[in-house]
């Protein structure tokens, strides 16, 4: 009898996985697809400032941090839907990408186009960020703690070979003159959106009474206390300044490979140069989670953000095409082993019934860190030293030698924690 639970359990956790894999798949191959493309076409067709493009970018994730905080968190927790927010979040975001194409492609001023698809997005967040807060929840609702490091680099693993594919298809759909004003783009990661919802018909609902939730042993229980809060509060401080640092070069990314007066290259070999970021994240991520459980999720942290600030530095100086494409790989090493890695820190301080309201906050420091920066500190420092008469590749250098010393920053603040609570042993 024994034997026919242990297969079953087993045939559920591989149908869970499948579920969760094919979504994260799926969002990422839209991710890459749409927001590789996304700055060029506002910079370089709607010719709006460096500046005004980062808004695409920083405006949404805002709203989507509010949503996160101050909506979907708590009305998750108090329902403990998971799925269902995935699902619905989906399915409302696509139908509002539609929906912003179609108004934007009506102006024929491109400064208001533009407009139209910073504010369209902030809309479109509201409603995605249920998706967001829904997954992040439920990945901790379904694995115990010494197993979601190497779920999460798993699933960011196979959410790279998505985003090969995505860039990919967005490059070649560019660059031959099927993009973002005639609608494409748009239409690909809106469809792409509705068919993710199918995965997470196979994965549970959620929710830390739901039958199939693996419940959290007392030791653990125990741990969540206010002390753990207090020290999650620190950990997300220092989680802000790594990654608004590592990510202050998002937006600005690919306009700096596309400049005339830097590498000028065109859609095809800007797809490769962002694929080997993807590469590096589908390679590193299935041992990314065992990295951080067995060196410590603390040390890993750290090991992620210091490759993260060689990435940056050698983006930076770098002329040659070569050492770019490096420089991509170690950012996607980066991003893998920090997300894995931060990812169980913050399951193991976040007390259970919390769980949905706390992982907002961490959601907040990734998902603010993909354009709050670029506008407050990378476009306009990029537009400031270009309006003094500096060239373009060299203010676009600077910005990314700011951003590694803003995850420098980061990097201090959270050895300086994992210091005082080494002998706790409570974050390794």
């Amino acid at each position: 009898m024994r034997k026919v639970q242990k297969k079953d359990h087993s045939k559920s956790s591989i149908r869970v996985f499948s579920g969760l894999s094919s979504f994260q798949m799926l969002a990422m191959f839209r991710r890459g697809l749409f927001y590789t493309y996304l700055s060029i076409y506002m910079r370089d067709f709607l010719n709006l400032s460096v500046t005004i493009t980062t808004l695409y970018a920083s405006i949404p994730m805002f709203m989507s941090v509010i949503f996160q905080n101050f909506v979907w968190g708590p009305i998750s927790d108090r329902i403990q839907r998971r799925r269902t927010l995935i699902v619905c979040g989906e399915i409302l975001a696509g139908i509002g990408t539609i929906i912003v194409w179609g108004i934007h492609s009506i102006f024929n001023n491109f400064i208001i186009a533009g407009w139209v698809i910073i504010i369209g997005l902030s809309f479109i967040e509201m409603f995605w960020s249920m998706s967001n807060i829904g997954w992040s929840a439920l990945v901790s609702d379904l694995y115990p703690s010494e197993k979601r490091s190497k779920i999460m680099g798993q699933l960011t693993s196979l959410g790279g070979l998505g985003r090969i594919f995505g860039i990919f298809i967005g490059g070649f759909l560019y660059d031959s003159g099927f993009g973002f004003r005639n609608g494409p783009l748009f239409f690909v990661a809106s469809f792409v959106m509705f068919i993710s919802t199918i995965p997470m018909l196979f994965a549970p609902e959620g929710g830390i009474d739901s039958d199939i939730s693996i419940k959290e042993d007392s030791q653990e229980l125990e741990r969540n206390n206010q002390k753990n809060i207090a020290i999650f509060v620190v950990f997300i401080i220092a989680l802000i300044f790594i990654n608004f640092g590592r990510n202050s070069i998002a937006v600005p990314y690919s306009q700096y490979l596309s400049l005339d007066s830097g590498f000028n290259v065109d859609s095809i070999m800007l797809s490769f140069i962002a694929n080997t970021r993807s590469v590096a994240t589908m390679l590193i991520g299935f041992t990314a989670g065992v990295l951080s459980k067995k060196i410590g999720h603390a040390r890993a942290l750290i090991l992620g953000a210091s490759i993260g600030i060689i990435a940056l530095i050698v983006t930076a100086t770098t002329t040659l095409l070569g050492l770019m494409f490096l420089g991509s790989f170690l950012l996607g090493a980066s991003e893998v082993i920090i997300y894995a890695a931060s990812y169980a820190i913050a399951s193991i301080l976040i007390p259970a019934r919390m769980r949905a309201k706390l992982f907002a906050i961490y959601n907040t420091t990734f998902f603010l860190s993909w354009g709050v920066t670029s506008t407050l500190v990378s476009g306009p420092l990029i537009d400031f030293l270009i309006s003094q008469g500096k060239s373009e590749a060299f203010s676009y250098q600077v910005s990314f030698i700011v951003g590694a010393l803003m995850c420098f920053i980061g990097v201090i603040i959270f050895i300086f924690l994992e210091i005082r609570l080494k002998a706790q042993d409570i974050i390794n």
